[in-house]
């Protein structure tokens, strides 16, 4: 099975785009143009450029609160594959994380802020013990691919 959110993601860097060229166009035509004078709810030019302001931030930095990542997984061959990276405004390294499917030690979910976070750990057997790999944050997969994940994984994992 391979599956991957690029949709997902896709989705809300173009979102952000449009939300970017909206305030840019704003703060042009309302400070370099001198086009706008917006004075609604007895709120001047300068709070409606600060609230717009938050609202870019908060659209801009929710996938890094949130812990967004772009998630690959394939569990074809011989191998477990996991590739993910943060999917925020500032983007991260592209990590990978590959388990040969005999010695996978099975894995823990892991849900916080009342479930909008959610994290996988792997686990994988060495002669020397269980290996824990770093958590992978798969919060931007629905429902649906996360159970077709989690059902993938417990054929590989030990029955114990």
């Amino acid at each position: 099975m391979k599956l991957d959110n690029s949709k997902t993601i896709i989705s809300f860097r173009i979102k952000l785009f449009a939300v970017t060229v909206l305030f840019l166009a704003y703060i042009i035509l309302s400070y370099a143009a001198k086009k706008i004078k917006l004075s609604l709810f007895g709120i001047n030019d300068t709070g409606w450029t600060l609230i717009f302001a938050g609202i870019w931030l908060l659209i801009a930095f929710i996938p890094m609160i949130l812990n967004r990542q772009y998630v690959s997984y394939s569990d074809e061959g011989e191998n477990i594959t996991f590739r993910y990276f943060t999917a925020g405004l500032v983007g991260s390294k592209k990590n990978s994380v590959e388990i040969d499917k005999r010695t996978f030690g099975g894995y823990k979910t892991e849900t916080r802020w009342f479930g909008l976070i959610w994290s996988i750990t792997l686990y994988q057997n060495f002669r020397e013990g269980l290996a824990k790999y770093p958590p992978i944050y798969i919060s931007a997969l629905n429902k649906e691919e996360r159970e077709k994940v989690f059902r993938s994984l417990n054929m590989y994992a030990p029955k114990s």
